[in-house]
């Protein structure tokens, strides 16, 4: 079975979602293969590092209530064992960061590199928009550094990012993360482990693959 995961670097709740899916398939017997693809909340340019806090405090109203919010996210991200220093995040277009993990799937480290972009965006604060950034997060996902900046320094992997981007608007992807179970079973948020398990085992099914 393979499942499809439209999803952003900077969006919280993919990287949830994400760890809940490892832990629903560490319960699950079937064979499966994990694609990211890529989405982006918001395509705009991002001239100069930002903290994420300050726009979101321009976009919900007040300091206070971006705390408010990103508390809670917080806290639901430590429950699952991640953690989210949104003191620390920086926003970033996202575009580069997606050509990146299109190179990874390439090569076969696409999990990592998407594991490492989350935890560079959400832990550490670093600048995933800056191409010194992909590059170093690439070489800790274990990509050769040198080609990863071959790769970046040249228009590669482009115009099939802006096609998958293309397909997420034509599929109706307005929500992220979105799972599509064998190019046909869609679910939206991050869900928790137990339901994503039962995802599994019902399109396994469906499927005639192994089920839990």
């Amino acid at each position: 079975m393979e499942i499809e995961i439209y999803s952003d670097v900077v969006c919280p709740w993919c990287y949830i979602g994400k760890r809940r899916l490892e832990v629903a398939l560490a319960k699950y017997d079937g064979e499966v293969s994990v694609r990211y693809r890529p989405y982006q909340l918001d395509p705009g340019p991002v001239p100069q590092p930002r903290r994420t806090l300050d726009d979101l405090a321009d976009k919900f109203g007040g300091p206070e209530r971006a705390r408010q919010i990103t508390e809670h996210t917080r806290g639901v991200a430590a429950a699952d064992g991640l953690t989210l220093n949104f003191d620390r995040a920086l926003s970033a277009n996202t575009f580069e960061a997606h050509r990146l993990s299109w190179f990874a799937a390439e090569h076969g480290r696409q999990p990592e590199v998407m594991e490492a972009l989350h935890q560079a965006h959400f832990t550490d604060g670093r600048d995933i928009g800056a191409r010194d950034v992909l590059v170093e997060v690439a070489a800790e996902a274990g990509l050769d550094p040198v080609e990863v900046r071959e790769f970046l320094d040249s228009t590669n992997g482009t115009g099939e990012v802006e096609a998958e981007l293309a397909e997420a608007r034509r599929l109706g992807v307005t929500s992220v993360p979105t799972f599509v179970f064998a190019g046909r079973y869609a679910v939206s948020g991050a869900q928790d482990p137990a339901t994503l398990l039962e995802v599994l085992a019902e399109v396994g099914r469906r499927e005639g693959g192994a089920a839990n």
